[in-house]
């Protein structure tokens, strides 16, 4: 067999590695399991390296209850049984076309993932505007990196993951890294910035937790949870009063620094470190440390994007790097850390409730006349924005709200904030299909699952965290009776009798797009297949054949109308919800090494499953004494809108007033029963990262079997 070039089905990083057959016999069908695992030298963004979940990836392919068969339930009541594909799509556009004929088009959602790829985003996308004509779709990635893309097309006029190559960091004279772990969320990133390290740069890590990432900085800053806005104010005035601004660049490059000067002001050192904890000497070194040099980075995760004034926060920090002359310069910049395989990618094609493909605006005359003759359809055809991804999974069967929903690629029972609300509007449709290779904790609630294939079955483009778009290539045959989710919207598509052309295969579909995406800020045109394959990837937007793309999109100008970065005066309001007597301990989430989002995938496979086995929160020990909660003990954490149980794991690399548990599992160990659906009012990001919760020793044992 073989070896067969791809990319990794995990993170945005999107490492770059080989699939071949090890010697052992074919499975049946010819899949030629298991498959071997060889990292590849020639993709940059991993050099080589892969982390556990890229080593034991092919094992996804062969979990023991990957789903073979469609299944379906007569009634609400009845359990999920094996049926025949016709029988599965007939049932689908039977009501499809029940609840459109009865409550209009827009009673029909659809929500998709931040893991599909190009491709696969992109024909939804047609697929709920031409198919359904419904306006009600969003997806997974708007819990992600919805704010920091808010913040980018405020500042830039284009959000675009990473301001240039990933090898850009290993020459940088310092990283200002806020609210990311990417020792454990993506650990071959960490190869650049030890590079850069090695070179005298400069590793700073903003987190309330001594993180492995924080372990290896050169500087951690510790704040309270939902202060960074404050921390960054300081920073930037801490820049302006020791005299390290940029002033040639604020004059030739920005607008709007005067009107952010003003609010900056009142952001005395000593009163953020009121506010944040931060002490005055490690801010003023941060801010040392980043001036020092032009090539300089500053880097948002969801540590400071997953709040409900997300998109302040990430400006706040954009305002920071406009200070210093950062973005727009070769080896320097802003960048934001896309999180899931395909976060970047899929939200330019129209997932999104206000987009078209190409990142064009939904309400955008010009866009939707672009797009309509693409699709062949009537621009007036095509619906307006709906409802972003938690205000639509809160209005699923509500009166006015969607009645039926079909779901690619997500496991929002998981993921979504306030989880059991989530859980109560699902079962209030009248109806639900998933499609999904394993029963995940959201299909089992469904009236039709559709089995589909997993990333080593299939062709298509991801664009990764830098907007280089890849090639994914099929290494195996999906088992018999799986079908793609391409195919799946292609005859969904004809049985509903929708106009224009659907194919299932990917090459055609991308051809496609590239169409649609001409002339947008992400423009796709002048990418190819063959080009990928050549020049191992192209950075978008590329918009001709002869283009040879834009692995810095800022050089000459920024994607403003004037050419110029706009700097937006931002001010620290705290978190939603703060601490309180009833709920006095702070709340914050993320990820483990070993798992992946809601785990539907890692739980499964038996290496990463017995390395993070259950759901844990993390508190210091002098909480913990105060609490009477012992090292391993049951605890249950409750704030305003659920509880969960998980067992006591104790260090003092997390502040005293905030514990932290991972959002992986579900069962009574699930993070999400606890978080804190407040929205941003421009990304609409739930507030994920901090809410007020209390602990209490739990006398007996927790079930093994709860966070499973």
């Amino acid at each position: 067999m073989t070896d067969t070039p791809t990319h990794c089905p995990y993170c945005a990083l999107q490492c770059g590695m080989s699939l071949g057959g090890d010697g052992a016999e074919e499975a049946p069908g010819g899949r030629g399991l298991p498959l071997r695992v060889v990292p590849r030298e020639d993709v940059p963004a991993n050099r080589g390296g892969l982390c556990q979940k890229g080593w034991t990836s092919t094992e996804l392919l062969a979990v023991p209850d990957r789903l073979a068969t469609p299944l379906m339930r007569a009634s609400r009541d009845a359990p999920l049984e094996p049926c025949g594909w016709d029988e599965a799509l007939d049932r689908i556009v039977s009501e499809i076309t029940r609840s459109q004929g009865a409550y209009g088009p827009d009673s029909v959602a659809v929500f998709g993932g931040g893991g599909l790829t190009n491709e696969k985003a992109y024909q939804l996308g047609k697929f709920a505007r031409v198919a359904l004509r419904t306006s009600q779709i969003d997806y997974n990635g708007r819990f992600c990196m919805s704010s920091a893309a808010a913040a980018s097309g405020r500042a830039f006029g284009m959000d675009r993951g990473l301001p240039g190559p990933i090898t850009d960091l290993g020459r940088a004279d310092a990283v200002l890294l806020v609210g990311g772990n990417v020792a454990e969320t993506m650990p071959p990133f960490m190869r650049h910035l030890t590079d850069m390290q090695k070179a005298g740069g400069a590793l700073i890590v903003v987190d309330p937790r001594r993180t492995a990432t924080a372990r290896q900085a050169n500087l951690h800053l510790q704040p309270t949870p939902g202060t960074d806005l404050a921390l960054a104010n300081g920073l930037l005035h801490l820049a302006i009063v020791d005299g390290l601004l940029d002033e040639a660049y604020l004059k030739a490059r920005t607008s709007g620094f005067e009107a952010v000067r003003t609010v900056v002001n009142a952001y005395m050192p000593e009163r953020v470190e009121r506010i944040t904890g931060v002490p005055v000497p490690y801010m003023r070194e941060a801010v040392r440390l980043l001036a020092r040099g032009a090539r300089s980075y500053i880097l948002t995760a969801r540590g400071t994007e997953q709040h409900a004034r997300g998109t302040d926060m990430v400006t706040a920090f954009i305002n920071l790097a406009l200070g210093l002359g950062l973005p727009g310069r070769e080896g320097a910049g802003y960048g934001c850390l896309t999180g899931q395989g395909n976060g970047q990618g899929g939200r330019e094609h129209g997932q999104k409730a206000d987009q078209l493909p190409g990142y064009r605006k939904i309400d955008d005359p010009a866009a939707r006349a672009h797009v309509a003759a693409v699709w062949g359809v009537d621009p007036g055809d095509l619906p307006g924005p709906g409802r972003s991804a938690y205000e639509l999974l809160s209005a699923l069967g509500t009166a006015g709200g969607p009645r039926a929903m079909l779901l690619f690629g997500s496991n929002p029972v998981v993921s979504a904030p306030r989880a059991s609300a989530v859980e109560e509007r699902l079962d209030a449709l009248d109806f639900l299909a998933v499609a999904d290779f394993v029963p995940s904790e959201t299909a089992r609630r469904a009236d039709v699952v559709l089995p589909t294939a997993q990333w080593a079955e299939e062709s298509g483009t991801m664009t990764n965290l830098e907007g280089r778009v890849l090639r994914r290539n099929r290494a195996v045959r999906p088992p018999g009776g799986v079908r793609t989710d391409l195919e799946i919207l292609a005859v969904l598509a004809d049985r509903l009798h929708a106009p224009g052309t659907w194919s299932a295969e990917p090459a055609e579909v991308f051809e496609e797009l590239r169409e649609a995406s001409a002339g947008g800020l992400a423009d796709y045109s002048g990418i190819t297949y063959a080009r990928i394959e050549k020049e191992g990837g192209v950075f978008w937007p590329c918009p001709s054949e002869d283009h040879p793309g834009t692995p810095r999109p800022f050089l000459d100008r920024f994607a403003t109308p004037d050419g110029r970065a706009r700097m937006t005066p931002v001010e620290h309001g705290g978190p939603a919800e703060d601490v309180d007597g009833d709920y006095p301990v702070y709340l914050t989430t993320g990820r483990v090494l070993a798992q992946y989002q809601s785990g539907a995938q890692t739980r499964r496979v038996r290496p990463l499953a017995d390395a993070a086995p259950e759901a844990f929160v993390e508190l210091h020990p002098d909480l913990a004494d105060r609490l009477g909660i012992a090292e391993g003990a049951a605890v249950r954490v409750a704030s305003r809108r659920g509880a969960a149980t998980v067992r006591a794991r104790l260090t003092d690399a997390i502040r005293h007033d905030t514990v932290f548990i991972p959002f992986h599992w579900a069962g009574e160990g699930r993070a999400n029963l606890l978080t804190n659906p407040a929205l941003d009012p421009m990304s609409r990001m739930p507030e994920f990262k901090v809410c007020a919760v209390r602990l209490e020793p739990v006398p007996t044992p927790i079930d093994e079997g709860a966070t499973s």
